[in-house]
């Protein structure tokens, strides 16, 4: 579905503090990578350059992904979830997306797989 900014911004419903949940998925591998908060101006930014934008909540201000790293994202898209409260960001990753220098956020944390 293709809406202008303004529907967009409208259907997303923010917290209380002004953000919304930001998961970064891989467009080549489908991999997640990340998962980071977003709010209005981050979300403009990100649509109006092509490079994903993210708001830090530790440093109360804006970042674009990989500025100081070098590991950036590149938008390929942007869509909400049913709710409008989460965001999905398909992205070309370029090194890694973790700042622990993982491919995946998702690579080091604690693990379980359901067996039947």
């Amino acid at each position: 579905m293709n809406q202008s900014l303004e529907e967009l911004l409208a259907s997303l419903k923010f917290n209380s503090e002004g953000l919304i949940v930001a998961i970064a998925q891989d467009q080549s591998t489908k991999r997640v990578l990340m998962q980071a908060w977003m709010n209005r101006e981050s979300i403009i930014k990100t649509l109006q350059t092509g490079k994903v934008t993210y708001f830090s909540r530790s440093r109360s201000a804006i970042w674009v992904k990989g500025e100081t790293s070098g590991n950036t994202q590149d938008l390929v898209s942007l869509s909400s979830d049913c709710d409008g409260d989460s965001l999905l960001i398909v992205v070309n990753q370029k090194g890694a997306a973790c700042h622990s220098g993982e491919v995946s956020c998702f690579d080091a944390g604690i693990g379980l797989e359901r067996r039947p």
